[in-house]
């Protein structure tokens, strides 16, 4: 039976992981992690079993420990980053699935390496900002990182078929969001509530901003540099509004391998969890007979410049894909506070980044100081 710790257990990737656990009834849950959602962790805790939970905010974690000792819950309460670490290396778990939002997912994954954990990648920022270390570590240690990300997925899944041969050309899909096809003039109205509003996949409120202004593709260009030992001009973008190819794979010969199927997370949540097994779902299936065609497009980089910073920033490499990550981060969060507008999110990327000195080949140390800094400078920043 495999033995699996959760970190970020209540969100759009946790939930769904905890429903594969659920379906299939032959893994166990060694530890589960989550930012603050004490009540959604308290029906988890009860149905799982955890050995050890982590709240990260500190005056959670005790009121999720008041809590636990009404309920006669039998767990280990931690809290912080200690807390996160101790919950990667949990004994018993073979694997480590890192679906934490956010820059704070790293070291957590850093330490489950090292004590030999598979990792079930979810967390975009651990490659995006610190691929150059993470990649290297994994191989050390003999560690396996299994793509959560259904286009990360798609194209490991398609990696299944080569035989060894190293594609020419990896094709990452993307929906384009809710606003393909509008212009600058037409985005800069733009709500939260309308943004928020994905056509096909049910996402964390950060990345479905993140879908619809295309930098969540920037960031999985990035990861894919770092997954795939690919260079970032052997990666093209192409627009697949059905969400139906989740991405696909070119050889020197022509020959292109696609994976296709309905949009649904369990799916390469599953795959990570079983690989290099394939598990029943029972989930709906494709059906050729209720799809007429499959529409392909391809980015509008004038209307939506985010795609092109990212292409910039992992070209240029060292720490410039932190300041894209964290800007981004910053910048979504203040769109949804209404304090900046729609189409500052990436006019702010591309400020910063064109302020930045580059340090190649950063420490962790000088990644998290980078993004505090950021936070910091950043602050009082607003256009509305």
């Amino acid at each position: 039976m495999k033995c699996i710790s959760v970190l970020g257990s209540t969100g759009s990737i946790g939930t769904q992981t905890l429903d594969v656990v659920r379906h299939n009834g032959d893994i166990e849950i060694a530890a589960l992690a989550v930012n603050s959602n004490v009540d959604a962790l308290l029906l988890q805790v009860k149905e799982f079993s955890p050995r050890l939970v982590c709240v990260f905010e500190e005056e959670k974690a005790k009121e999720f420990k008041e809590k636990a000792k009404l309920e006669n819950l039998k767990c280990e309460v931690t809290w912080g980053m200690e807390g996160l670490i101790a919950c990667a290396c949990a004994d018993e778990a073979d694997i480590v699935v890192t679906a934490f939002v956010g820059m704070v997912g790293i070291r957590p994954t850093i330490e489950a390496i090292k004590a030999g954990k598979d990792i079930a990648l979810a967390n975009k920022e651990t490659l995006v900002t610190a691929g150059h270390i993470i990649m290297p570590l994994a191989k050390e240690h003999k560690v396996r990182i299994l793509p959560v990300d259904s286009e990360h997925s798609a194209i490991f899944q398609c990696l299944q078929g080569a035989q060894g041969n190293r594609p020419e050309k990896i094709l990452l899909t993307a929906s384009g969001g809710p606003f393909r096809g509008k212009k600058k003039s037409e985005l800069e109205n733009i709500r939260p509530e309308d943004a928020l509003k994905h056509p096909n996949w049910n996402m964390g409120r950060k990345i479905t901003i993140d879908s619809s202004t295309m930098v969540n593709k920037g960031l999985e260009v990035m990861e894919a540099k770092w997954l795939f030992d690919v260079e970032p001009d052997d990666i093209e973008v192409v627009i697949q509004p059905q969400s139906i190819i989740h991405s696909m794979i070119e050889f020197t010969d022509g020959a292109v391998i696609a994976q296709l199927g309905v949009p649904d997370m369990k799916l390469p949540i599953q795959y990570a969890l079983y690989y290099p097994e394939r598990r029943e779902r029972t989930a709906k299936r494709l059906s050729f007979k209720e799809i007429s065609s499959i529409v392909i497009d391809f980015p509008d980089n004038e209307n939506f410049p985010a795609l092109p910073l990212a292409y910039e920033a992992i070209g240029t490499g060292g720490t410039m894909p932190t300041v894209y990550n964290a800007v981004d981060e910053i910048a979504v969060k203040k769109f949804l506070e209404g304090k900046i507008g729609y189409t500052d999110i990436a006019d702010l990327i591309g400020n910063e980044m064109a302020k930045h000195k580059v340090k190649l080949n950063p420490s962790l140390e000088d990644i998290i100081d980078l993004e505090n800094n950021l936070k910091v400078s950043l602050k009082g920043y607003r256009t509305r």
